[in-house]
């Protein structure tokens, strides 16, 4: 059974940034470019984890937050928040499982970020 993420981000180094850290550690990843396109993949994909930009063009990271976790299907998927640090991010934003900053070493954060939200074990899956 894989392990799906979904990555949403308006930049497209972040966006690959991200999706290529994942893929190496086995998961099987969606990304969008923002918060409506993650709701279109949500339509038709149930991920394990997301991961979102908080600044987007048409719907906000907040805005995708607050229609995850509005609906009883996705309330319960992990979020890592993915900000810049002059972006104005509000790190009282809770309902996230936890926040990393761009500008400083994404994968590093990344992986502290897996450990804590799904567990020691999913950076050590072997085989695919």
């Amino acid at each position: 059974m894989s392990i799906v993420a979904l990555v949403v981000d308006d930049s497209m180094l972040i966006r690959y940034t991200v999706c290529r850290f994942l893929e190496e550690r086995g998961f099987v990843v969606e990304s969008a470019t923002n918060g409506l396109e993650a709701l279109q993949v949500l339509a038709r994909v149930r991920p394990n984890l997301i991961v979102t930009d908080m600044q987007m063009p048409k719907m906000s990271g907040s805005e995708l937050i607050t229609a995850l976790k509005n609906n009883p299907e996705t309330a319960r998927i992990p979020i890592i928040i993915v900000a810049g640090r002059g972006s104005g991010f509000d790190e009282s934003e809770s309902r996230a499982d936890f926040a990393i900053y761009k500008d400083i070493d994404i994968q590093g954060q990344m992986e502290k970020a897996l450990d804590t939200v799904m567990g020691k074990s999913a950076g050590q899956r072997g085989g695919k």
